[in-house]
């Protein structure tokens, strides 16, 4: 599929293996970035004199900008060129990420926190759009499975790479590498780009809705700040009226997104995408399966450094056979869809499922003396079910959006993200939180309940899928030539 500059008059060029290899490297920075942050905060904490609510924010400041401005990205891509705002973001994630890993305080680094979550705004919509404006229906199954496979095993490697990184203290940095390895990549990767990707608009690009983007921004905050802060600050009496507002916000944002549309004036995200089957359908997924991979990736490293007190290299590679596991059944996820079907997403719930309750006997059975064999058969299998199921959802939520909504389809799904990321975070770290004790073995409870709520969310994948596929089936919806296709190709 070569990008061609002669491809015929009212046609996009298709986008090439290599220009492929460099959207999906950029997809990877921005949840490595995100992640890599984990395992660095004891160091933070103690070079910058941090507090705990300081190292909250820390993590929070880039999910917080990142799910408040990507709508926005998506939708200024799609009227300037994807690829232009795919290399503007790249450049000045590259910038911001430097000026992480140079921070002189504990609040410069904050900020440079969310100026790099506003950095990867423009970026992550970016890449998505281009996938489904630049790749032909037949391929764009196989591509948005990879694009999925990169973002899941991107937030695993961000913590893997993170604790060899803080480990090797380089040239006695300690925590800062873990900035500064993004920025020649990161470099690189806008290079790139502008020699493998063609550029691609909306025909019809739509001016930037200016009231539906402030009132989203209100809306995110609301429900993102108190589930961000509530335990580190006690849950004052405001975080819970913050989020019991928040509803109402959604409500009157997804109004005046409503009768913008109706008007044909453009709105920031447009209520009719939920009217496309496939991306209702996989945005419900979403809430489980993020929920859970966010609060299993915070409880994690924190349990085996400050309850096991591995260090941070031996976090990572707890991590490691997640990872492994996860990109070489990712490989074969194209495979996997063809041969299972609809069950992809039932098979791979029982899979991730079997692996944490490995991990929970594990942590039962062996506590506070477990070591990496005790935990790496648990850490692959549970890393094997979750890439069975993450191309499936990401193909399913975008198979069905238009490309000239590609902006606005992709920013809706990355903030959806976001928002589920850091509920799960919340949730479980705040259940984490209330159950650890004090003594040596307070944490065990802690972590074995929250590996609980985990392995509960992701058997409700596995029921919504299996609830899903059967009237799918019955109405013909992924029937060919009268053959039953399964619903969750991949």
């Amino acid at each position: 599929m070569p990008a061609s500059p002669t491809s015929p008059p009212g046609r996009q060029p298709l986008l090439s293996g290599l220009g492929l290899f460099t959207v999906l490297l950029g997809a990877a920075l921005a949840p490595i970035d995100q992640f890599i942050v984990n395992v660095a905060l004891p160091d933070i904490r103690t070079e910058l004199h941090a507090s705990a609510a300081d190292l909250v924010w820390v993590v929070a400041a880039f999910g917080l900008a990142l799910a408040l401005l990507q709508v926005v990205g998506g939708r200024v891509g799609d009227a300037f060129g994807r690829r232009r705002l795919f290399q503007i973001g790249m450049l000045a994630f590259s910038v911001t990420s430097l000026l992480c890993g140079l921070a002189p305080t504990i609040g410069a680094l904050i900020a440079a926190r969310a100026a790099q979550g506003a950095a990867a705004a423009l970026l992550v919509p970016q890449v998505l759009a281009i996938i489904q404006a630049t790749t032909d229906p037949a391929a764009r199954r196989r591509v948005l499975g990879l694009y999925g496979a990169t973002g899941g095993i991107a937030m695993v490697i961000g913590q893997v790479l993170g604790g060899v990184l803080v480990t090797a203290d380089v040239a006695g940095t300690g925590w800062r590498p873990v900035f500064f390895v993004v920025v020649p990549i990161g470099l690189l990767v806008a290079v790139m780009a502008g020699r493998t990707i063609p550029e691609t608009r909306s025909d019809h690009p739509l001016a930037i809705d200016g009231r539906g983007t402030i009132l989203l921004g209100i809306t995110v905050l609301a429900l993102l700040v108190p589930l961000t802060l509530g335990e580190s600050i006690g849950w004052p009496l405001w975080t819970w009226a913050s989020l019991a507002i928040s509803p109402l916000l959604l409500w009157w944002f997804l109004r005046v997104e409503h009768r913008l549309e109706q008007d044909g004036r453009g709105p920031l995200m447009p209520p009719s995408l939920l009217r496309y089957e496939r991306m209702g359908r996989g945005l419900l997924l979403f809430l489980p399966f993020f929920m859970a991979f966010g609060g299993f990736l915070f409880v994690f490293p924190i349990t085996l450094q400050e309850g096991l007190h591995f260090s941070a290299i031996e976090a990572g590679l707890v991590l490691t056979p997640f990872a492994l596991a996860f990109l070489a059944v990712s490989l074969m996820a194209t495979r996997l869809g063809r041969l299972f079907g609809h069950r992809v997403m039932i098979y791979g719930p029982i899979i991730e499922i079997t692996g944490i309750g490995l991990l929970i006997a594990a942590s039962v059975a062996w506590w506070p003396n477990l070591t990496l064999l005790e935990l790496a058969p648990g850490s692959a299998i549970a890393g094997a079910g979750q890439a069975m199921m993450i191309p499936a959802i990401y193909q399913l939520v975008l198979s069905g959006v238009p490309v000239e909504q590609a902006g606005a389809g992709s920013g809706a799904l990355t903030t959806t993200q976001q928002v589920f990321l850091a509920t799960g975070v919340a949730i479980i770290g705040a259940t984490f939180a209330a159950l650890t004790l004090p003594g040596p073995d307070g944490m065990r409870t802690a972590f074995a309940v929250s590996l609980g709520i985990v392995a509960a969310l992701i058997a409700a994948i596995g029921l919504l899928a299996h609830r899903m596929h059967r009237p799918t089936a019955r109405a013909g919806a992924g029937c060919t030539g009268g053959r039953d296709v399964p619903a969750f190709h991949a």
